[in-house]
């Protein structure tokens, strides 16, 4: 009897170690139903630390906040109970039924996943209107609006929107918001201008109330349809601090943190189409204000003698969008390709500046050519009428010359047809390539060059030998080849950490990686040891400087407080260049 019950006590306490060495790796979510305008948690929780941690991508779901990291680590009656978790905040995008999926991580070599979750997004539910609620809070307080010019403009006539951020003074915000979905303007031509982040803060009125407000951008439109269309909304993700009921010790109101969507909202405009009633046939877009000019840089000249015509229209309106006036020369003038140049800008009124064409002419024969007035049409939206400018007349005197066949000037006459005789002397041949061939050549036998292929070989011999000695000599160097193994892997990660100096949160993620693989390499320890106590001791046993173990702990500390807190390029490049100058003395000192 006495047998039997040993038995079932080993076996319980065989099935209690058992248990106890499973590893968990499960998913958690705050609720599994939601509205589309609520945020939706979720957490990832391991009761074993591990490395190389990879969230699902989420679809159907925008990540707003994290990944925030928690770890709990603590020893009851001599049993230790840990866990580590990583949290992200969700918004969904639409209406459905949709799957967190699998995350997976690696655990003492293994690869473990978990479980995938269901989540039904349902309408938009009520927020409770709870003076107390951040959420609700920082909805009253922050809006983002679209600002449109003229909401029923002319086919190619120029509107402005400014989106404007209004914040209440009852709560702050920093500049760190971004963009979640950037209107793409169907239907326009469009160009913003840029505030290059310089952000000037206003005050101003929205419902009555007082506010600050931010001009975030401003965008030129012209309409390329006509009738009504649909100026998407700019919706961005803004990080708000409101007031919470908690206060610190000298009695004043703790903030709270809260990340919201807000969006300008859809806006329509209507567009006219320009009017039919006299319009000229001239009319080829132009929509705005105007002036219109034609010069010649010389008027009399000699035959095969080149001049410049110069056409250029200078004003306000969509003076990239329409067609430019042609020329019309005589045929007895040779015209070139026009180079065209423009010197055009956008304010937030719209574009305005010149648009230039010089026309380079050859005339072949003696006598007068005349260049016939140019006209060009446009449509003011001030006036809502056709304007059509015409320019002057200009005249080309050629004296010296040949005469066209016949030996009569040339005119314009038989819709200026008239055939024309050009000289064969106008264009010379030129020869495209040459076959040249030197004139003294150097014998390749007995040359510099044969002697080197020669005796090339016979003298790499010794390098090669030299060469597989030192690599016999460092293969058996078996504790060398362990620290730069170590070496390497803490390069590989510290290069990952700066491929991603623009994103805080993965960088600071790489470069814990790169600490803690160093130190694993370095002390043979695992990764359930690293505390910060345990690795100063063990650098203190192997000989490395306070200086530099101290260094070590800060860059510790920087990557677990730089998830809670805000970090600039400034910091994150110190932080950087930090950690590449502490693993070095570590390499120099450790014994």
């Amino acid at each position: 009897m006495k047998i039997k019950k040993g038995i079932y006590i080993l076996f319980f306490l065989l099935s209690c170690g058992m248990l106890q060495a499973q590893v968990q790796f499960e998913t958690k979510v705050s609720k599994t139903r939601l509205g589309i305008n609520e945020r939706l948690r979720v957490d990832f929780e391991m009761n074993q630390d591990g490395d190389n941690f990879n969230p699902p991508n989420f679809q159907g779901f925008r990540v707003v906040g994290g990944p925030n990291q928690a770890i709990s680590n603590s020893y009851i009656n001599g049993k230790r109970s840990y866990s580590k978790t990583y949290s992200y905040f969700l918004s969904p995008q639409s209406k459905g039924t949709f799957t967190i999926g699998q995350a997976t991580i690696e655990i003492d070599g293994e690869t473990y996943k978990t479980t995938p979750v269901r989540v039904e997004v349902t309408a938009a539910v009520e927020v409770p209107k709870d003076g107390n609620n951040a959420e609700y809070v920082a909805s009253e307080n922050v809006h983002l609006v679209a600002e449109v010019s003229n909401s029923n403009p002319y086919l190619n006539e120029a509107i402005t929107v400014t989106y404007k951020m209004y914040v209440s003074h009852d709560v702050s915000i920093t500049s760190s918001w971004r963009e979640i979905d950037t209107p793409k303007y169907a239907d326009f031509w469009s160009q913003n201008i840029d505030n290059q982040g310089n952000f000037k803060i206003y005050e101003g009125k929205y419902e009555g109330k007082d506010y600050r407000y931010v001009i975030l951008r401003t965008t030129v439109l012209y309409p390329q349809k006509t009738g009504k269309l649909d100026i998407e909304p700019l919706t961005l993700d803004v990080p708000i601090d409101v007031q919470s009921n908690r206060r610190d010790l000298f009695g004043r109101r703790l903030m709270t943190r809260v990340n919201k969507t807000i969006s300008a909202g859809n806006r329509t405009i209507n567009v006219k189409p320009l009017p039919l009633e006299g319009r000229p046939d001239t009319f080829t877009g132009a929509v705005g204000t105007y002036n219109f000019n034609v010069s010649a840089n010389k008027t009399t000249l000699d035959a095969t003698e080149s001049l410049e015509l110069t056409v250029k229209v200078s004003g306000e309106g969509n003076i990239k969008l329409f067609d430019f006036p042609s020329v019309k020369l005589p045929s007895a003038l040779e015209v070139y390709e026009p180079e065209r140049s423009e010197n055009v800008r956008t304010t937030a009124s719209g574009m305005s500046g010149s648009i230039s064409e010089v026309y380079t002419v050859v005339p072949q024969f003696k006598g007068n050519y005349p260049i016939r007035p140019i006209t060009f049409s446009y449509f003011d939206p001030n006036t809502q009428q056709y304007t059509t400018l015409s320019s002057e007349e200009i005249v080309l005197n050629v004296e010296n010359g040949p005469l066209t066949a016949g030996g009569t000037t040339p005119s314009e006459g038989n819709n200026g047809k008239k055939p024309v005789v050009l000289s064969k002397e106008q264009f010379k041949y030129i020869q495209l390539s040459a076959n040249l061939q030197p004139m003294n050549e150097t014998p390749y036998f007995k040359s510099l060059l044969f002697w080197l292929l020669l005796g090339g070989p016979l003298l790499l011999i010794p390098i090669f030998i030299l060469i597989g000695k030192r690599r016999s000599a460092r293969l058996q160097d078996v504790e060398g080849n362990r620290l730069r193994k170590a070496d390497r892997l803490a390069k590989k990660y510290l290069a990952e950490a700066k491929k991603h100096m623009q994103d805080k949160a993965v960088f600071y993620e790489a470069m814990e990686r790169a600490l803690h693989n160093y130190l694993k390499a370095k002390l043979n320890i695992e990764t359930a040891e690293m505390s910060k106590d345990r690795i100063a001791q063990l650098l203190e046993e192997r000989n490395v400087s306070g200086t530099t173990i101290s260094s070590f702990r800060e860059l510790l500390k920087s990557c677990e407080f730089a998830r809670y807190t805000p970090a600039s390029s400034g910091t994150i490049q110190q932080d950087y260049n930090k950690a590449v100058e502490t693993l070095s003395e570590i390499d120099k000192q450790i014994q």
